[in-house]
This record gives structure tokens, sequence and C-alpha cells, in this order.
């Protein structure tokens, strides 16, 4: 799991971010790598469900954006 990702969501350090499946798009001349996360407890009990998107611009400049929601 991405460092770039926890840090994005923003969880406590002793929460687990499990990475649980991922995806490819490629829309409007944007590539984008979707990554899904479950946030367990200390005891390992199901938080919170995330959607992460890392995407970049297939054209110059080819910018990158990176955001996340709370499933």
């Amino acid at each position: 799991m991405s460092e770039e990702h926890r840090k994005l969501t923003g969880i406590p350090d002793e929460h687990e971010l499990k990475h649980t499946s991922s995806k490819r798009e490629q829309r409007k001349g944007r590539d984008t790598d979707i990554d899904y996360y479950d946030e367990l407890n200390e005891a390992g009990e199901l938080l919170a469900s995330y959607e992460v998107r890392d995407s970049m611009s297939i054209y110059p400049p080819q910018s990158t954006t990176l955001t996340f929601k709370k499933l």
C-alpha cells in the first residue's frame, strides 16, 4: 500500500489500510488507476471502505491528480 494513499485518507497509524482490489480506466484523455481499501481498527474490525483514484493526463503537460472518497 502506498504511503501516499495512507496520508491522503488520513487514517490513524494504528489502523490498517487493507488493499481489496484495483482497476484501470482510460477516458477523456486520462489514465486512471483505481484502488479500493478497507480501514481496519486494532481488533481487525471494518471501520470504512475507500476508493483512491490516481489519474494522469495522457497529453502534455502530464498533470496528475490523487483523490479519494469514503464509500
